[in-house]
């Protein structure tokens, strides 16, 4: 084989990158210099999304287990990078009852939502490997009753979340530029685990167990770094959010959001990293041109009662449609990649070659 066409085969392999970055930094470039103040918060929301959905896709997209608990861990990250980066004088008026050693830590905002990466990730660390050793429904099934097991902790533990409470005074850092490049690195990490052994050595485990067992791959422990690392995005993810939102309580990261995170997943495809970009894009510019209809219907009055759930119904019965038709999502489990072309000398080596990558 050439030097020519290893380069090209090289290229093509890893052209989903290019194809998806170069987009998303064009896109955010103009909208940040040229867009309104509305424009720029939808693309900054957008930009934290995609970092949402990305961690649910690392684990979820490549064991093929559904994962309802990473919004749990989106607001572990949220709550642990807001307390962390909020001033002293905020927590002791917001929480009263905040633990004394909470209120007096304060720390820069981007090692708060590093450190509540971390945190998410202990935690996951800590449950994770029992709920790993579960498969199909039992998998889903626990994973959601530890969704809401970590909805009634953030409720009811008021000496650090407020509990059902607004929390309130976080430093608003979340830029546009910011969200823009914690989306990319999100993207590359994503891309990275997909193309590891680990993320193959998951995924082997996600099309046949027992096959996998009997070449020698430890199914649980795969899954459980998988969780683990997946877990420490969401919780990032979720001090970005925390950090563009500024006030919060615990009923941000619970059904609603998980649905819309899943519903990004499902509608794009799971498998892919192109699938999860893709179903965040359609879900993000449906999610707002609805409400937009559904306030302008309220506005105008033009029905006898007010209109509200308008964007979730759609979002369902798209998803439903989505999984008739195209099971595998709008893009399915390949990544978008540029075409192959085929030279006159490329010889049958360079070929296969090229269509293994």
């Amino acid at each position: 084989m050439s030097l020519s066409n290893r380069i090209s085969a090289l290229v093509r392999r890893h052209s989903t990158l290019a194809i998806l970055i170069v987009p998303l930094v064009v896109a955010g470039v103009l909208i940040n210099a040229l867009g309104s103040q509305l424009l720029i918060d939808i693309y900054t929301y957008f930009c934290v999304a995609l970092m949402m959905v990305f961690s649910v896709q690392i684990f979820m997209g490549n064991s093929g287990i559904l994962s309802w608990t990473h919004v749990g861990f989106v607001g572990i990250g949220a709550y642990a990078a807001g307390i962390l980066s909020t001033a002293p004088m905020v927590k002791s008026m917001g929480v009263p009852n905040m633990y004394p050693f909470l209120v007096d830590i304060q720390l820069p905002v981007l090692p708060s939502i590093l450190l509540g990466g971390l945190v998410a990730a202990f935690v996951a660390a800590v449950i994770g490997y029992p709920l790993m050793r579960l498969s199909d429904f039992a998998g889903v099934i626990t994973l959601f009753a530890t969704l809401i097991v970590i909805h009634v902790v953030m409720t009811q533990w008021d000496n650090v979340t407020n509990g059902p409470r607004t929390f309130f005074g976080v430093p608003d850092w979340t830029s546009l530029t910011a969200a823009l490049i914690g989306a990319i690195v999100v993207i590359l990490l994503a891309y990275w685990f997909r193309e590891s052994a680990l993320g193959l050595r998951l995924r082997a485990t996600r099309d046949d167990r027992h096959a996998a067992a009997a070449v020698g791959i430890n199914m649980v422990f795969v899954r459980y770094l998988t969780f683990v690392l997946s877990a420490a995005v969401a919780g990032v993810a979720g001090g970005f959010w925390a950090h563009y939102i500024t006030s919060f309580s615990p009923k941000a990261f619970y059904m609603a959001e998980m649905f819309m995170l899943l519903s990004m997943l499902v509608i794009g495809g799971a498998g892919s990293i192109s699938g999860a970009f893709t179903g965040t894009v359609v879900v993000t510019v449906a999610r707002e041109l609805l409400r937009q209809l559904e306030a302008n219907i309220n506005n105008a009055h033009v029905l006898s009662f007010e209109v509200f759930g308008l964007t979730e119904i759609v979002m369902a019965v798209l998803m439903v449609l989505v999984l008739i038709w195209r099971p595998g999502g709008v893009v399915g489990g390949q990544e978008i990649r540029l075409p192959r072309f085929k030279g006159k000398g490329k010889d049958k080596g360079a070929e296969a070659e090229t269509l293994a990558a």
